[in-house]
């Protein structure tokens, strides 16, 4: 693994090594076709010894030979043309049997190596038995399991970042002979070590993006941690507890990339900063709590329907992966629950994909209620049949269990009901709720049957903006009659005027993701005009002065949001 003094190995590949280690991560030397069989599964690249002992420590009640059978059942699964769907629930089940124990971290392992090949390997003894298919820079495993890879470049390389798209979207993806390892890996990041080139309304070339597979090009996505108050630095990044490299660990990988000389430099001291854009994606989603909550939570398999020129419908299946904002909206709603509090506001812009995210909150919140023994009902409200269809298709294609109620009765019977699952799919279930259906005439207050202490309603109110009318209507005297319920309001364009707001009526803000993050994104197209009328001007004038009045963190004043 020679390397010339100042090249992509030195300059990005063994800082981004280092910065692992100090997160938790064990350094593997480099792995090569000698430990094939014995230390590693060349066709999947399942490190069997360590996975074998983790699968013992996990599951008491099995031995090495069940270890041995389930290697051999996940590279079947591997094998699947299905974007690796089967082998992520073995990985994210709850089941006796765990592969890895996501409520705590230090049950498991995590290490890291270096220039790992990925091989098509033939059954056979010839001598092309091997043959490489592709080598990433650096591969992450828990538990023996390769399931995050990192690419890393130099900065201003040819092309940015966009050349990293094309190799993955043109020959790693679509090559059915790395089939397994495209099925295994459930997170890709690719850095050159820059700052985004924000252009507005363009997705950067230059930075620190992340993805996950597909069959067509998945999109490349930002990440910016949470630094609410502007810090110079993010307080996650600030603040991790990141571990020291020993002196040992740091020799041996400086003579393993034949760098030694390089150890006195002040590059490689700038370049092992934890704050390099690098380091600080490798910290905010690959720390080992917060890649299990990933893992976790934020991978979700999409079954869309497609129509064709031929007017038939087909199944196409993606697979997508949270972004940042839906991460951390979803974190920032549990730690609002931790409070004590049952109610708020998620104030994301339009295309910001807060369906997406109410998925995500079905199987989080799930998961939390289960911990203290309480079982969470969902209802999802929309002011709009097209919207109602919308939501349902959306939960559906992603393997919700939606029901509907058309009528009053129909509700008030589902709100009898205590039972989590009002179907027989099994599958977690969500109830679309489309309140223009229901008579605003009727002002009788709704009774709803004794709470039963082990069930917690949870509403979540898209369009929250204008959903909701305080003075009587049917969601007012819903939510009334339910008190202990969560209320999540969703809204692009919060109600923010002198007498109502939507903070009023739902609570503080949970968590914001404005216009302006989604420009820089790519995510928003920018439009920009040449001249804007002067009534117009005045109009936004007004608007930034009401606005103004809003309490919000200086990071989140009006000039951020609106950009004229």
């Amino acid at each position: 693994m020679s390397d010339k003094f100042g090249c992509e190995n030195s300059r990005v590949q063994l800082p981004a090594v280092l910065h692992l280690v100090r997160l938790g991560y064990t350094y593997i030397p480099r792995i090569t076709l000698k430990q094939a069989g014995n230390f590693f599964d060349p066709k999947t690249n399942i490190l069997t010894e360590i996975f074998k002992k983790q699968f013992v420590k996990l599951n008491p009640q099995s031995d090495e030979r069940k270890a041995g059978q389930v290697l051999r059942d996940i590279s079947n699964e591997l094998d699947s043309d299905d974007l690796g769907e089967k082998f992520y629930h073995r990985l994210a089940s709850v089941s006796s049997e765990k592969l890895i124990d996501f409520d705590n971290p230090e049950n498991n392992t995590f290490h890291v190596t270096a220039e790992f090949s990925c091989y098509d390997v033939k059954d056979d003894s010839a001598e092309n038995k091997y043959t490489e298919l592709f080598r990433p820079d650096i591969t992450l495993f828990i538990n023996g399991l390769p399931l995050t890879y990192i690419e890393v470049k130099i900065p201003n390389n040819k092309e940015g970042i966009a050349a990293e798209r094309k190799r993955e979207y043109n020959l790693r993806l679509p090559n059915k002979k790395a089939r397994r390892f495209n099925n295994i890996t459930q997170l890709m990041i690719f850095s050159n070590n820059m700052e985004y080139d924000n252009m507005g309304g363009i997705t950067p070339v230059q930075g620190a993006f992340y993805c996950t597979g597909g069959y067509k090009a998945p999109p490349f996505n930002c990440f910016r941690e949470e630094n609410p108050q502007h810090l110079e630095v993010e307080p996650y990044i600030q603040n991790y507890p990141y571990k020291e490299v020993s002196a040992e660990v740091e020799k041996s990988l400086l003579e393993e990339f034949n760098v030694q000389v390089y150890k006195s430099s002040d590059e490689y001291k700038k370049n092992k900063r934890v704050t390099t854009p690098t380091n600080k994606i490798l910290t905010s989603m690959c720390a080992p709590s917060r890649l299990l909550y990933i893992l976790k939570y934020g991978i979700a398999y999409v079954h869309a329907q497609k129509k064709l020129d031929d007017g038939s419908v087909t199944v196409e299946l993606q697979k997508h992966i949270m972004r940042y904002q839906q991460l951390f909206a979803a974190l920032a709603v549990t730690k609002t629950l931790d409070r004590g509090i049952k109610k708020g506001v998620i104030w994301h812009t339009q295309g910001s994909g807060k369906t997406a995210l109410s998925y995500y909150l079905v199987n989080i919140l799930t998961d939390y209620y289960a911990k203290q023994n309480i079982v969470p009902k969902f209802y999802f409200v929309v002011d709009r049949i097209d919207l109602k269809k919308q939501a349902a298709e959306e939960f559906k294609i992603r393997g919700l269990s939606v029901q509907s109620a058309e009528t009053r009765e129909e509700l008030m019977k589902q709100f009898d009901e205590q039972n989590s699952l009002s179907g027989n799919s099994g599958k977690k279930e969500i109830t679309v709720i489309n309140i223009q259906r229901f008579d605003e005439r009727k002002k009788e207050k709704i009774s709803l049957p004794d709470y039963n202490t082990k069930l917690q309603r949870i509403f979540i109110i898209d369009e929250a903006h204008r959903s909701y009318d305080p003075k009587g209507s049917f969601l007012a005297n819903l939510l009334d009659a339910d008190r202990n319920a969560v209320r999540i309001a969703l809204t692009g364009t919060p109600l923010i005027g002198d007498e109502l707001k939507t903070t009023d009526i739902f609570g503080n803000y949970i968590h914001t993701y404005y216009y302006d993050k989604s420009i820089l994104d790519g995510y928003t197209l920018k439009i920009l005009r040449e001249e804007i009328e002067t009534s117009y001007k005045n109009k936004l004038k007004e608007i930034y002065e009401d606005l103004e009045k809003i309490e919000l963190p200086k990071n989140q004043k009006t000039r951020e949001i609106i950009d004229i």
